[in-house]
């Protein structure tokens, strides 16, 4: 075991936030941590880390038990980026230890050649310690990770204080990655991420040899990584096993369970209370009332299951039936910028959008997907063809909610749009989205994020359009939110067209893709679970083309080799033995190869990633073949030389 917390309790202005959490954490646990924001989640995590204390009663109460072994790593601490480094220099700091070590071997070996060995034995004692530690590829891990985190060759020499809040965020994900801690702790780790990035830290996670404790509302990465799920609600943690589907489902189980033996409790309490009335005062039967009465006070009462009705209900409606034919875009471009600073990110965008079409828009940040949501809404210059059909009414969600006015309450900016609509009706509009109490006569310009964005979806309920647009719709929202929204735009009838990085929102709403790419872009006629399949599919196959590149390479060097050598019998001889040998290892390379592509399609599947076990048995497997595959490789280029 790593850590433990034991009863731990935390109260904030009276409130109680955490009520007796227990939590243990072991070597290859992957825990998710979810729950309603401002259920005490993060506050958990600084207890954890010691940086809050807990609240103790007894002696008993508040025990936070860290192991000797453990070595924690949390992404909140990590803020302490030199600005003045280099990006380079400033993952090298990890190293610095080795690399200390390998700059006194130099020096060593130096005063060797001079004569003196006085040091021979520290250069051994030294140079065992650095390949044990994998000192020698520092380098090449540093550039692995921060490629996976979104990082080009050209941005390591780039100074870390020129980088936006956003990439610092990357750059400390990285470092935090290279550190290698055995508990790595991580609050909300995918924001800011694209998808390619995303998925890289997914599969890193996944092989990670220490245990991971991440706070997140991304349930594609917590499906993806979880061996369980940790939940608060109202400051008490469950804890259920499996990854974010099994978790929804077990909660289920467990609350419809909790109701029905709720329900039989209190009908054997009604019989037993009618009981000791009807009898208590009967000489005959005083005794059994007396006995039933006594068993009553000594019954350990089952708490009333409390349903959570902090859930927003959010519904799209629309009373104009719009055409078949909705929107065609005809040869656009994909401009920022305005006079000599403008800049054509993409030129040639064709599409069209039919009615009940639920359409996403994916890539890379940056590569302009806001931007042809406002295009496409007439309200940014462009050149080609933007043609919506009669009868269209548009509802748009800004990312930003910059179409509010901020220094209004959220009752006045919703009453500005809707004077008709009474105080009451307003408020129970807002109640519906679960903006309620003192919330409402707030500016709207200090609620949250979340709260603003709820606002958006209160007065998109009202506008009742046809087509909705929505520019990254789950930002700032938590699971419950996020899942009332997914379901309302699942229900709704009308065309959907929408910017999202959220994968689980993707792969249940979007039933086709436009992929902006650099320079261009691809139109998918399928959904994202699919299109995930084809872009693994891509993936393998560049791989396997690069390898069979490199291999044909070292064949072609090593037939040149061999024509220009001057070859005895015995030399064609052993150049035949040499030449069967390099066949049969490529070929087994290859076969390799086949079965470590199988088994990584394996462990993507639900059965096997839920399944803990045999998820370690596949990954050891891997490793196993790529530890072959390079023994084979090594071996080719001693026969090539």
């Amino acid at each position: 075991m790593l850590a433990s917390l034991t009863n731990i309790n935390k109260f904030y202005n009276g409130a109680q936030v955490l009520k007796n959490v227990s939590l243990s954490i072991d070597e290859s646990d992957k825990i998710g941590l979810v729950g309603n924001n401002g259920c005490g989640k993060s506050t958990l995590l600084k207890i954890l880390t010691g940086s809050v204390e807990p609240d103790r009663f007894t002696e008993r109460d508040g025990i936070v038990s860290i192991a000797a072994k453990t070595t924690i790593g949390y992404l909140e601490q990590m803020g302490g980026l030199n600005s003045e480094n280099t990006v380079i220099d400033e993952m090298r700091s990890v190293f610095a230890p080795i690399l200390r070590g390998i700059e006194r071997l130099r020096e060593i070996e130096a005063e060797i050649e001079a004569g003196d060995s006085s040091s021979a034995d520290e250069y051994q004692q030294l140079s065992s310690w650095i390949e044990a530690n994998d000192g020698y590829n520092t380098d090449v891990k540093i550039r692995m990770v921060l490629s996976g985190m979104g990082f080009s060759e050209a941005e390591l020499q780039r100074t870390v204080s020129g980088f936006s809040g956003g990439e610092k965020t990357r750059l400390n994900i990285a470092r935090l990655l290279l550190e290698e801690p055995n508990l790595l702790i991580l609050d909300e780790p995918t924001n800011h991420l694209d998808f390619k990035t995303i998925m890289w830290l997914e599969d890193y996670l996944r092989s990670y040899r220490g245990a991971i404790l991440i706070v997140s509302h991304d349930r594609f990465f917590l499906d993806r990584l979880c061996t369980s799920v940790c939940e608060i609600e109202r400051g008490v943690l469950t804890r259920y096993r499996g990854n974010y589907t099994a978790f929804v489902r077990q909660r289920e189980e467990s609350t419809a369970r909790r109701e029905k033996e709720y329900e039989l409790q209190q009908k054997q309490i009604a019989k037993m209370e009618d009981y000791v009335a009807r009898n208590l005062v009967r000489a005959s039967t005083t005794k059994m009332a007396q006995s039933r009465r006594r068993q009553l006070e000594k019954m350990e009462r089952i708490e009333k299951p409390v349903h959570d009705d902090r859930h927003a209900k959010i519904a799209f409606t629309y009373g104009v039936e719009p055409p078949l034919d909705v929107l065609k875009v005809k040869d656009i471009d994909i401009s920022v910028g305005s006079g000599a600073q403008r800049k054509t990110l993409m030129d040639g965008l064709s599409f069209e959008v039919r009615r009940g079409d639920k359409i996403g828009i994916i890539g890379d940040n940056g590569i302009g997907k806001s931007t042809l949501l406002r295009i496409i809404q007439e309200q940014l210059p462009h050149r080609g063809t933007v043609r919506w059909n009669s009868n269209i009414k548009i509802s748009y969600f800004e990312q930003e909610s910059k179409n509010l006015n901020k220094a209004l309450t959220v009752m006045e900016e919703l009453h500005g749009r809707y004077p008709s609509l009474s105080d009451l009706e307003v408020r129970s509009l807002l109640a519906q989205v679960r903006i309620t109490g003192e919330n409402v006569f707030k500016e709207v310009g200090v609620i949250s994020g979340g709260e603003r964005a709820k606002l958006c979806f209160a007065i998109m309920m009202q506008e009742h359009g046809n087509v909705l647009i929505l520019d990254e719709p789950t930002n700032h929202l938590d699971l419950s939110s996020k899942e009332a929204i997914e379901e309302a735009l699942e229900e709704y009838t009308g065309t959907v067209i929408f910017v999202s990085h959220d994968r689980y929102l993707l792969s249940r709403i979007a039933d086709r893709l436009i992929e902006l790419t650099e320079g261009g872009y691809r139109v998918h006629e399928y959904g994202f679970g699919k299109y995930l399949d084809v872009l693994r599919e891509e993936q393998a196959q560049e791989k396997r083309i690069a390898e069979a590149e490199k291999t044909a390479r070292a064949a072609e060097a090593a037939k040149e080799k061999s024509v220009r050598s001057y070859r005895s019998k015995q030399q064609r001889s052993a150049d035949a033995a040499r030449k069967n040998e390099l066949r049969r290892l490529e070929k087994e390379c290859d076969e390799l190869q086949a079965q470590i592509d199988a088994l990584t399609e394996e462990i993507g599947r639900e059965e096997v990633y839920s399944d803990y076990e045999l998820m370690n048995e596949k990954c050891a497997l891997i490793e196993e073949l790529k530890q072959k595959i390079d023994e084979n490789f090594e071996l080719m280029i001693e026969l090539d030389e």
